[in-house]
């Protein structure tokens, strides 16, 4: 039993420690090399990229007229040059300039108070004694009292502020016109790679004739602003310390 018990405890460390292996091994082969920067991919193929399906209205039917210079549902005369087909591309500005404050205060506070006795019990009062220790008074059997109280106190101050612009591509073309647009920008300065990326639903509307679309105009928008490289390294804290504070009870 012993023996069994070592071997389920040193297969337990065993695949507790091979991850924790893995993440050092590519820290300790990126010395002294620059992040790499990713390749350029098409989002489609990504395992993560799902097409967006939404409830759609049909498509109207689109009637042709002979020897006209004007097609039903165009927005200029001339040829539009904004972004309207799946491999386009237009630029969105991200202008962020959040602030929220919150503040609360709880306190709450409970007494109580409880007493049961029996003074009189068909005459069988004056026999408790037989039953229970002779200073026991049969008008005060059981008493109980408590008292609770608790404060609380949350405070919560945030301040976000963002100002990028980033090319985006149309990967997708819904059914009722709406583009679904996907961004990805990566800039690489003293070993530190800041990556944006992007990704939502826009309606050609939108679109300025400058080709260009402001990001609260996205639906569903998924921002990402962050970096990695040798500051966020030393920012981030230890992998030991994420495993003590990831089991620890306290």
């Amino acid at each position: 039993m012993t023996a069994r018990r070592s071997i389920r405890t040193a297969l337990l460390l065993s695949l507790t420690v091979l991850p924790l292996t893995g993440c050092v091994t590519d820290k300790l082969a990126a010395v002294g090399q620059t992040p790499a920067l990713s390749g350029i991919d098409d989002p489609s193929r990504d395992p993560n990229y799902r097409p967006v399906r939404l409830p759609m209205p049909e498509a109207p039917v689109q009637e042709r007229q002979a020897n006209s210079l004007w097609r039903a549902g165009a927005r200029a005369f001339f040829k539009d040059q904004r972004a309207a087909r799946v491999g386009d591309i237009m630029t969105v500005t991200i202008q962020i300039n959040d602030r929220a404050q919150m503040q609360n205060n709880t306190t709450r506070t409970r007494d109580g108070s409880d007493t049961m006795g029996i003074p009189n019990l068909f005459g069988l009062e004056s026999s408790t004694n037989n039953i229970l220790p002779n200073a026991v008074d049969p008008g005060s059997l059981i008493s109980a009292s408590g008292t609770s109280n608790s404060t609380g106190t949350g405070q919560i101050q945030r301040q976000e502020q963002i100002n990028l612009q980033v090319a985006a591509l149309i990967v997708q073309v819904l059914p009722n016109g709406n583009m679904v647009v996907n961004g990805k920008q990566e800039v690489r300065v003293n070993n530190e790679v800041r990556e944006l990326t992007l990704t939502g639903i826009i309606r050609p509307e939108d679109i300025t004739s400058a080709n260009t679309i402001s990001y609260e105009k996205i639906a569903e928008a998924r921002i990402s602003y962050g970096g990695r490289g040798h500051i966020t390294d030393v920012q981030a804290p230890r992998w030991g310390q994420q495993v003590l504070e990831a089991i620890s009870p306290f």
